[in-house]
């Protein structure tokens, strides 16, 4: 599996009914030395990383690329974008700062999913959602439910869920992190789909992916139908913030 040797480049931010669906369980794929992941027509896949460790999506990149071209030690503090080649089709990865971060501010989170809108323009394919299970707490699958949303309403359409492996392993313990109610709830909210990292080859979640594109017909996510909603939102939300705080001091003085 071959893969360009560009260089990654780096963009630092500027601003800031469920339903089963068909072919979306997680039965093994076949694999084949031969596979097209990806319709004959598409040229290109855009795939947002998402999780709550940045090493390990970094980790995953590396993964589907086949080389190391994500750092998976220093986390960066700007949106990555890095490109390669798989079976003569183009693939872009966008790996964002922690958006799950407890302290990470409005302001903040807004601004780097406004910047991975702009670098996976036209729109993203897939988002690939990373998660390790004995991190992922029910803050966690809030606060990635809120990133989903403010992409689009229809990102969990889009969603693929890859569960790490556990750092420290025992007879059943997958089977109870797979029922561990934050992550059995994010699977629910995907449409339940979702892998294991262990023991996965890079040919099947190529494939995963493509059938989460095939779903759609090659159409990727369009996060500009929701974007001027949600600034009107958040310019109202700032204008109540505003006002109360003058409201507030008026308060105070009198």
């Amino acid at each position: 599996m071959g893969a360009s040797s560009s260089a990654p480049s780096v963009v630092e931010p500027k601003m800031s009914p469920r339903a089963p669906v068909s072919g979306a369980s997680a039965s093994p794929v076949r694999r084949s030395s031969s596979f097209e992941f990806l319709p004959p027509s598409m040229s290109e896949l855009r795939v947002v990383l998402l999780g709550n460790s940045w090493s390990q999506r970094s980790s995953v990149g590396n993964f589907i690329l086949g080389e190391n071209k994500f750092s998976t030690e220093a986390e960066a503090d700007w949106c990555l974008t890095v490109r390669g080649r798989v079976k003569e089709k183009h693939i872009v990865l966008i790996n964002i700062p922690d958006l799950l971060h407890p302290n990470m501010s409005e302001y903040r989170l807004r601004r780097n999913v406004g910047t991975c809108e702009r670098l996976s323009d036209p729109g993203p394919h897939v988002f690939l959602l990373v998660l390790q299970p004995e991190d992922f707490t029910e803050e966690h699958k809030l606060k990635l439910c809120r990133v989903l949303n403010l992409f689009s309403h229809r990102s969990f359409y889009h969603s693929l869920v890859l569960i790490s492996t556990p750092r420290e392993e025992s007879p059943g313990l997958m089977e109870k992190y797979h029922q561990h109610p934050p992550l059995k709830e994010m699977i629910r909210d995907c449409h339940y789909r979702f892998l294991w990292q262990k023991d996965l080859e890079p040919a099947e979640l190529l494939t995963r992916l493509g059938q989460v594109v095939k779903e759609h017909d090659g159409d990727h996510l369009s996060c500009r139908s929701d974007r001027w909603t949600r600034l009107m939102e958040y310019e109202m939300m700032m204008f109540d913030d505003m006002m109360s705080h003058i409201l507030s001091k008026s308060g105070a003085a009198v």
